[in-house]
């Protein structure tokens, strides 16, 4: 028989390991710790690399090229509307996270785990980018509040556009926050987390690692996302 003063102590320890992570987990979230290693919560060496913030990085090594410049209007990069560029990055603190890196219209940004930083480069393209839209930018020079302006920069994506940069680390949305502030898509498919307006991972709270909502079924509509998960690994 167990005696009742061990009983008495794996119970309480029990509920009070349900009531730490249950204050951790944001809306929607399990009490759940999930199993990744994430090395005491130390950032992977990458993250102490120095980029080159507030210089544009394509992604490929620097080289002489013997060939003719591209025309004008091809070396162009593609301009986007208003509506999609992000013009702030504001540092603000959320309720049981801690700090968080906000566009201007208090979304949470994150950071992804398959992108790289020295040089800077996204790899969330086509179907990912439709679940975690691009932080884009014209002009590479968002209104910052909290963010120091040597950590910001851009990448060039894929397809040309501008995407913003801190620390190196390409800056995104998730679809599946419904409203400003929420961080839903923290540690999704063990990849994706809020960065802190140093560039670094937000490793604060960490629930456990869940899959990414499903991309919607036309660009111009996310009412087809929903919070029941999918099988994308972005």
């Amino acid at each position: 028989m167990v005696p009742e003063k061990r009983k008495l102590t794996v119970v309480g320890a029990g509920i009070a390991a349900v009531f730490v992570l249950g204050a951790c987990a944001p809306a929607g979230y399990g009490s759940d710790t999930g199993t990744a290693d994430y090395g005491n919560a130390a950032e992977p060496a990458s993250n102490d690399v120095a980029a080159t913030p507030g210089a544009e990085a394509t992604g490929e090594p620097a080289a002489e090229s013997t060939e003719e410049p591209a025309p004008a209007d091809e070396a162009n990069t593609p301009e986007i509307s208003d509506e999609l560029a992000t013009t702030e990055l504001t540092a603000k603190k959320v309720a049981q996270m801690g700090s968080t890196v906000q566009d201007e219209d208090g979304w949470v940004l994150y950071r992804f785990d398959d992108d790289e930083d020295d040089p800077a480069k996204s790899n969330c393209n086509d179907t990912c980018a439709k679940i975690w839209p691009a932080a884009l930018t014209n002009d590479g020079e968002p209104k910052l509040t909290g963010v120091d302006s040597k950590l910001v920069g851009t990448v060039t994506r894929a397809d040309g556009t501008k995407q913003l940069t801190l620390k190196g680390w390409p800056l995104y949305r998730y679809i599946g926050d419904k409203k400003p502030g929420q961080w839903k898509g923290q540690n999704v498919s063990g990849k994706w987390f809020v960065i802190t307006p140093t560039g670094t991972k937000n490793l604060t709270c960490l629930p456990k690692v869940s899959k990414p909502v499903a991309p919607p079924a036309d660009a111009a509509d996310d009412e087809a996302s929903d919070d029941s998960g999918s099988d994308y690994s972005y």
